[in-house]
This record gives C-alpha cells, sequence and structure tokens, in this order.
C-alpha cells in the first residue's frame, strides 16, 4: 500500500466533451453528460493511475446527490466540509473489510490516539476488543477503577454514556472512555446470565498496572500472575522464575486469565525459559499465506523437565497471552486449562497516510505451534474449570491447583 496517498483516487475513462451550442438547453445537456466527478467542484488530487478496477460513478454521484440535497436541520450546526467527507468516507472503506481492528483516524482522532500509545490519558483500566460485531471487555486489569467498579471479562458495552455502541469501532470506543483523572464515564454492560442492562459509573484514574505478583498455595504449588506482556514483563517473570526455582517447588502455575497481551518479543522471552532453543513459539503471516515469519524460542530453557506446569486462561486471556498459552501447551511443556480464551491474534501496524492522520491496519495474523488460528476462536483448554461471577474466594485457581495431583491431568 502506497503511504503517501491522502485521498480517495480514480481512473478517469474517456474524455468530456462539451459542444458548444448558442441555446441553453443544449449546454446543460453537454452538462448532464459529464462523468460524475467532473461535477464536483471542491477535489484536489483527484486521479490516481495506480487505481484501476474500480468503477466511482455511484461513489461520485452519491456524493454530489448528499451535497445537493441533504438538509441538516435547524439545530445541526456544524458544517460538514469536502475534507470532513473524504475522511468519512475513507472510514467508510476501511470498515469493508470488517476488522474491527483496522481503523483510519482523521486529525482529532489521530491526536487523541497518539496520546493515547503515549500514555498520556487517564482511563479506568479495561482492554476492549470485538465479538460478533459488539464491544466487548477482554478484561478489566487488576487495581483499576473498572475492576473495583466490578467489570467482568466478557461484558458487552452497550453505551459510553448516553452513546449507543452498535456500529463504533473499538478505537473510537476508547477515545470516549479515556478522558481527565478525576471526571466520570459512565458504561451501560449486558452480562451473560444476568437479564436487565447494568448501568456502571466509573471514575477515571490514571492507570499504573501491575505486571507480575507471586505466591505459594497449598499442595506445594508455586503460583505466578502475570498480568500483561509490557517492555518489562520479561525480566520481571524472569526474577519470578528465578524464585521458583529456588524454593524448591516442582509445581508451577502460570495464570494468565484476565490478561490481555501486549508485546510479541515479552512472550517470546518467557516462552524460551520453558521450551528448547529453535521450537516454534509462534508462527506469523500475513498478506502473502506463503510468506510466512517463526518466532522460534531463543532459549536458555531453564524449566526443569521433571516439573509439572499447568497454565491457567480465561476469556480475558488475549493476544501474547495466547501466544504463550498455545506454545507452552502445543510444545508439550504444560497443560492448559480454565476456560476458551479471547481471540485476538492479529498485529496491527500504524502508518502515516498525512501529516495529520493515520491509518492502523492489520498486517498479519498469529498461528499457534500446530497451526490454530488463535483469531479464528481463541484457545480451547484441555480442562474446563468454570469460573463463578459471585465467587470472592477464587475457587478456580484452587481447583487449578487441585489437578496437580491428578495423573491423568498430564496423560
Amino acid at each position: 500500500m502506497n503511504k503517501n496517498i491522502t485521498q480517495i483516487s480514480l481512473r478517469v475513462l474517456g474524455s468530456i466533451v462539451i459542444v458548444a451550442a448558442v441555446f441553453f438547453g443544449g449546454v446543460y445537456v453537454g452538462y448532464g453528460n459529464q462523468p460524475a466527478f467532473a461535477k464536483v467542484t471542491e477535489l484536489v488530487h483527484a486521479s490516481d493511475p495506480s487505481v484501476s478496477n474500480a468503477d466511482f460513478e455511484a461513489f461520485w454521484k452519491a456524493w454530489k446527490l448528499v451535497n445537493d440535497n441533504f438538509a441538516p436541520g435547524k439545530d445541526n450546526t456544524t458544517p460538514v466540509s469536502a475534507q470532513d467527507r473524504v475522511y468519512g468516507a475513507i472510514q467508510g472503506m476501511v470498515a469493508a473489510y470488517g476488522d474491527p481492528y483496522t481503523t483510519f483516524f482523521p486529525p482529532a482522532q489521530n491526536t487523541q490516539f497518539q496520546a493515547q500509545i503515549a500514555g498520556s490519558f487517564s482511563g479506568i483500566g479495561i482492554q476492549l476488543g470485538e465479538k460478533n460485531d459488539i464491544l466487548t471487555i477482554i478484561a478489566p486489569l487488576k487495581g483499576t477503577p473498572a475492576e473495583k467498579a466490578g467489570v467482568l471479562s466478557g461484558d458487552k458495552i452497550v453505551k459510553i454514556n448516553d452513546t449507543v455502541t452498535s456500529n463504533m469501532t473499538v478505537d473510537q470506543a476508547v477515545a470516549l472512555i479515556q478522558g481527565k483523572t478525576g471526571t466520570v464515564v459512565t458504561l451501560t454492560l449486558m452480562r451473560e446470565g444476568v437479564a436487565a442492562p447494568i448501568v456502571t459509573p466509573i471514575t477515571r484514574q490514571t492507570i499504573d498496572l501491575p505486571t507480575v505478583d507471586t505466591e505459594m498455595r497449598s499442595g506445594d504449588a508455586f503460583v505466578i500472575h502475570l498480568y500483561n506482556f509490557s517492555a518489562n514483563s520479561a525480566t520481571l517473570f524472569k526474577a519470578a522464575m528465578d524464585k521458583y526455582l529456588t524454593s524448591g517447588d516442582h509445581k508451577l502455575l502460570i495464570d494468565l486469565r484476565g490478561n490481555p497481551g501486549g508485546y510479541l518479543e515479552a512472550a517470546v522471552q518467557i516462552g524460551s525459559e520453558f521450551i528448547p532453543q529453535g521450537k516454534v513459539i509462534v508462527s506469523e503471516i500475513g498478506k502473502d499465506p506463503k510468506n510466512v515469519t517463526l518466532h522460534n524460542s531463543t532459549g536458555p530453557k531453564i524449566f526443569p523437565d521433571s516439573d509439572k506446569l499447568i497454565i491457567l486462561a480465561d476469556q480475558g486471556s488475549a493476544s501474547a497471552a495466547e501466544i504463550l498459552a498455545g506454545a507452552l501447551s502445543q510444545q508439550g511443556i504444560g497443560v492448559l486449562v480454565g476456560q476458551q480464551t479471547f481471540g485476538k491474534g492479529s498485529v496491527q501496524q500504524v502508518i502515516s497516510v498525512t501529516d495529520s492522520t493515520a491509518l492502523k491496519v492489520t498486517v498479519a495474523h498469529w498461528y499457534t505451534p500446530d497451526g490454530t488460528s488463535i483469531s479464528a476462536k481463541g484457545l480451547t483448554p484441555k480442562i474446563v474449570i468454570p469460573f463463578d461471577n459471585k465467587d470472592k474466594n477464587d475457587t478456580q485457581l484452587q481447583k487449578a491447583i487441585d489437578l496437580f495431583s491428578s495423573p491423568a491431568t498430564f496423560q
């Protein structure tokens, strides 16, 4: 894709001939026979010879028909410029791909997005995705306002404040949810098993994410809770592994519940502590299905072959968390238990379109060592352990630990 393309382009077919005439009827007929785009006078950079297999006649006719006929109403005082319509057309074009993670950012949204990835905004601490064309909470992050307000993985967002979220992209929703520290955003949620909508006001805060916690549980099991795959996750996880190796325990549980993912490199580095050097952790396939990039373990493997490993995941485990869970379970290192994971297995790249606009586009998809598409439906655990929303004692974790004593778990 040409990164410098700034306008929707078209190829002009044929030539325009206006026959000189002394009567206005002839001039009107000539005008009526012009290509539709020629009647749109606001355009610059209106043609591009690289676009050769699309018929833009309907687009330009619609442009002019809306321009000539749309009545905004007395309460709608915001003018829509020709450039605004171009941005809207690009957003519509991008939406035609049906990918919730591919998004065009006009200038105002691009400014917000750049500030978001730079960490300049406060929020409520949720990771958003899309399932079945509905905005879905992948996970509330540990210790954040969303978790404290009772938001759960799998909740569907139907309204943000007074704005209905149907046809809203993930990035548009994020822009509405973020805001100044101390202000309130109200989410209207639908939850499985709950008939009525749940209206949840949440106060925005600066989000300081935890990364790793460790604990000892009954039955000589060492638990590493990994909450995200940030830039320093691999370093912090290595420290947790050192603590495990010196503890004398031989049962390790990695808790990836509610982990929305993050850096691929962190997943590869963590996986390399368990998987022998050279073995596949994840494969990446871009636009050309024949072009496969393998991300292999770099070693050194430090997890003892004699020790037992369980990976606990749920519907809030996504992206890099699914990569690690898939690699450890499919390479025969550990057993995946819990619930079906979210299914966020795509790679996005942010590309500048113009100085003030950008495109976030899906450029590849991830596949586990056995070729399973993470994007298709996520990962299926070997042993399903349901989670009770009303359970305050985390019996899901304890049931996972109890599996260490069952020989059938590791067969």
